[in-house]
């Protein structure tokens, strides 16, 4: 049978299947009579690429501290179902440490069908609600149990999406929202970029609605303010611990901690501004 023919008919034979062919299957249409593997041009048989400038697992594998640090100025891509992407720069994160930390969802080492995502390997998403009504993003880093939250964004594309997220979620008449309005917390990320618990141990190095791509022009150490987290005031000696990070100057932070930045200046670690 000539080549051609052949092919026609495996294609056929692939139709007729109710479920979509299996990757080796296309591999095999995608070779010569002869064995040869080469890639042939056909737009048919193209399969779509991963993102070469995706953030991977090396990136989301190191201790807490570290990566909620890291994460600053890194980009998160959101694609929502109809095909649009959501852009943000990330601004501010939060550090839990898992079983020592008392504000952790993880704390004393407990593991539980809510947090299972906090112990699975660095780089998932591990997303709560709170109130029984808003949404928390994190994303699991090394040590048993440690996630950084993300707390705010700088919106890069999308606003026009992610105005019409926010504003769905909105009671009543209502302003518009700034720019800066739309991602300056952990709720308004979420709400902004349609992120509900159905995105719950999704892998950021692997899923094709969210990941992260490398920031450009990234903070150095004098750039990042280092504080206390928001919203833990019962939980003794932890609530004093500087394990929140956000980007000195920027403002779409959720809370500036001026004090802080004042210390910071005082000690020549930041110039003033």
């Amino acid at each position: 049978m000539p080549r051609k023919r052949k092919l026609l008919a495996q294609l056929s034979a692939l139709q007729s299947n109710s479920s979509f062919p299996p990757f080796d299957a296309l591999v095999n249409l995608n070779t010569t009579s002869d064995g040869d593997s080469a890639p042939k041009s056909s737009k048919y048989f193209a399969v779509e690429k991963k993102n070469s400038s995706q953030l991977e697992a090396d990136f989301f594998n190191q201790p807490c501290i570290s990566l909620a640090k890291s994460f600053l100025g890194q980009i998160l891509v959101r694609k929502l179902p109809d095909g649009r992407e959501l852009w943000g720069r990330i601004v501010e994160t939060e550090a839990y440490l898992g079983g020592e930390d008392e504000a952790s969802h993880s704390k004393g080492g407990k593991q539980t069908q809510r947090n299972a995502a906090m112990f699975m390997k660095p780089g998932t998403l591990y997303v709560y609600q709170i109130y029984g009504i808003y949404f928390c993003v994190n994303v699991s880093s090394q040590g048993e149990g440690a996630a950084v939250l993300l707390r705010s964004l700088e919106p890069l594309q999308g606003l026009d999406a992610m105005r019409e997220l926010r504003n769905a979620s909105r009671k009543g008449p209502t302003k518009p929202l700034k720019d800066w309005q739309l991602c300056n917390g952990p709720s308004k990320l979420c709400q902004a970029l349609g992120i509900d618990k159905a995105f719950d141990q999704r892998d950021l190095t692997q899923d094709a609605a969210i990941w992260m791509i490398p920031g450009h022009d990234l903070p150095g150490e004098q750039d990042v303010v280092a504080t206390t987290r928001i919203g833990i005031g019962n939980t003794g000696e932890w609530a004093q611990k500087p394990l929140r990070f956000y980007l000195r100057g920027n403002k779409f932070v959720s809370v500036v901690d001026k004090k802080m930045e004042r210390e910071m200046a005082a000690m020549g670690q930041i110039s003033c501004s």
